[in-house]
């Protein structure tokens, strides 16, 4: 049924489509397709000719989301075709999908008279006979190999019959297409959709999503996921979110009301004793704190004067020549204008400013009333003139005058990582190819930090939002305050304050839990960012709760489910390969002895070459709940925890 009779393409119509269709096959999903052989055309004929103007049709009338077309009417080289776009994609995405199927559905079926290729967001067929609209043949039943229902199968299967039930029931009418999802457990919830082409009467509709139906019990039965394809209609559901954007059906019991009863009323004397007491004792504790602030003002301000001098003094010459002048500073941030302001780091605020020849800048003033943040701007003042790589934020030169210390950066347009992950603001522009970059552009500057430089340099503050990301998406790390240098052949050093300093999440367990930090502490935090740059979810280790996201990627892991981690604003646009590798690279860098945990020059090779096998990663590291403090953590463990140079990522390389 699925043998097709090859041919060769003549060279002119291969042409003219890789000029019409730039749109990249790689970046659409192909399923399957389907080649009826019954009748075949020769090359050079008015045949060929018609369909390419079919096809060249399709494509520029891909905006619309569904179109039929014909070509050549009233003759025998006459051909009908259509495309459907799945309902929640736009109008790029589906001109994307259409050119892809247009391009290769005449290179899998050469010379047919009748083919249909299907995507994974669109399908495109053409006959040289008229469509007969009730025809369901080609049908195919494709269910998700990688995933299986072990338990609760009845009640699985009874919640997925209600979905498609409600599903085709609506997409059988006017609007031909519609998606739900359904409540499976408290962790788990079950998404669908049906659609049926535009232009057919409902009767139909209800007839090929029958026969999709009917056909759920023999191919997919515990399955969980599956897709049911046909000319005329179409059927998916998964355990994950795979639409696009749509209004989603909701498929859940409503929850219960109760009744509120009204508030007793109460006493006046009660009343206003809520009101005076706490803003009497606001008052009081109000005059107290404006007392101790002054005069601690006055303390600190002397010894921010002296530790300035203090930090003159350190600086060799080469970096001294780096020194701005208050004066410039002030000029290109309109004197540190609230318009100019971007941000506020842990020491300071952060301004944009802007020279007089035009360059931006961004200009990070640190506090004048605090010591806090001396050691750590005297950290980056110190490698200002030492680490220049393309993945770093570059520190242009700092400013020491009376109480004022300020580092000047380049400034990076597209703010910060966890803005893009985390925030408000749309992150549509976050997909797959540009996240794989951000890790890889990570990887790339950690692995300079470490080996490359003339320093061995240990960053120890590596999180999402110490990655800024240019005006192409290029990452680059920021904030060495807290970073450390390794002179010769050190390779690990303890705390020497006891003062354990960093992020909890992202910070490895014998660092946490006994000052000890090597290159491995970062490897451990790129791991981290890895998985949050896939999951999209933060790694909230300072919850009560058991779902911290090194855990959740370690279960899925087991179960073999690594795709139930990613983005759901991913909606299946993603390299299953190269995700699958990111999962298992991260899982390996965040296992709690260091010594397991691969170098950043064997993560980039892992990275850019598939040949290299990579070890089985252990369970990952774990740190106790809650905001413990580092002397709480610090006779949890054995304080021997073993350091090695040696590298567990690497097992067998192949040649390529």
């Amino acid at each position: 049924m699925f043998a097709s009779k090859f041919s060769t393409t003549p060279l002119a119509l291969v042409c003219l489509f890789c000029m019409l269709f730039h749109a990249s096959e790689s970046a659409q999903i192909y399923i399957t397709h389907y080649c009826k052989n019954e009748t075949l055309y020769q090359p050079n004929t008015p045949f060929q000719s018609n369909l390419t103007t079919l096809l060249s049709s399709l494509v520029s009338n891909s905006n619309n989301g569904f179109y039929r077309t014909s070509v050549g009417q009233y003759t025998s080289d006459d051909i009908d075709g259509l495309f459907l776009c799945r309902g929640d994609v736009n109008a790029t995405v589906c001109h994307g999908c259409v050119a892809a199927a247009a391009t290769n559905i005449t290179r899998l079926c050469p010379n047919d008279t009748e083919s249909y290729i299907w995507y994974d967001v669109c399908m495109l067929s053409y006959s040289n006979s008229t469509f007969d609209n009730d025809n369901i043949v080609p049908a195919f039943s494709i269910k998700d190999e990688e995933s299986t229902i072990n338990s609760n199968r009845d009640q699985f299967n009874q919640l997925l019959a209600k979905l498609l039930h409600n599903l085709t029931e609506k997409a059988a009418g006017r609007e031909k297409f519609a998606a739900g999802e359904v409540s499976v457990s408290s962790t788990q919830t079950l998404y669908g959709m049906a659609q049926c082409v535009p232009d057919v009467e409902t009767a139909t509709c209800n007839a090929c999503f029958q026969s999709a139906i009917s056909n759920l019990p023999t191919c997919c039965d515990g399955s969980e996921g599956a897709k049911f394809l046909l000319p005329v209609c179409t059927i998916r559901y998964q355990l994950y979110p795979f639409l696009y954007n749509t209004s989603i059906t909701t498929l859940l019991p409503p929850p219960s009301s109760e009744a509120r009863l009204p508030l007793a009323g109460r006493k006046h004397a009660l009343l206003v004793g809520a009101i005076i007491i706490p803003i009497a004792i606001l008052a009081a504790l109000l005059v107290m704190g404006c007392c101790w602030w002054r005069r601690r003002s006055n303390k600190n301000r002397e010894a921010v004067l002296e530790m300035n001098d203090s930090i003159r003094k350190y600086l060799t010459s080469e970096e001294e020549s780096l020194h701005f002048d208050l004066a410039t500073i002030e000029a290109a941030t309109d004197r540190f204008s609230n318009e100019m302001k971007i941000g506020e780091g842990g020491f300071g605020m952060v301004y944009k400013g802007i020279f007089p020849n035009g360059q931006e800048i961004a200009v990070k003033r640190l506090s004048r009333a605090s010591l806090q943040g001396d050691t750590e701007f005297r950290n980056e003042a110190s490698l200002v003139a030492q680490l220049q790589h393309r993945n770093l934020v570059r520190l242009l030169g700092f400013c020491l005058e009376g109480t004022e210390r300020i580092l000047v950066y380049e400034y990076i347009p597209n703010s910060s990582l966890d803005h893009f992950l985390f925030g408000h603001e749309d992150h549509g522009e976050l997909d797959w190819a540009r996240r794989y970059n951000i890790i890889v552009g990570i990887a790339r500057g950690l692995q300079y930090l470490h080996l490359d430089s003339r320093l061995t340099v240990i960053h120890r503050d590596l999180k999402t939002s110490n990655i800024l990301l240019d005006d192409n998406m290029n990452p680059k790390i920021s904030d060495f305050g807290l970073a450390k240098i390794f002179h010769g052949d050190q390779s690990q050093e303890n705390t020497r304050t006891g003062r354990v300093v960093g992020t909890y999440g992202y910070m490895s367990p014998e660092y946490a839990m006994h000052g000890k930090f090597s290159v491995k502490s970062d490897v451990f935090s790129f791991g981290v960012l890895v998985l949050e740059i896939l999951s999209g979810k933060k790694n909230n280790y300072e919850s009560h709760q058991a779902d911290d996201l090194l855990s959740f990627a370690w279960m899925n892991w087991t179960n073999q489910t690594p795709f139930l981690i990613l983005d759901p604003k991913l909606r299946g646009s993603y390299s299953r390969i190269e995700v699958r590798r990111c999962v298992h690279i991260a899982l390996l860098c965040v296992q709690e002895n260091p010594a397991d945990r691969p170098s950043m020059a064997n993560i980039m090779l892992a990275l850019n070459s598939y040949s290299v096998t990579l070890a089985l990663p252990r369970q990952p590291a774990s740190l106790p709940r809650g905001r413990a403090t580092p002397d709480r953590l610090k006779h949890q463990l054995d304080t021997s925890i073993p350091f090695s140079s040696t590298d567990s990522l690497i097992t067998e390389v192949y040649p390529r």
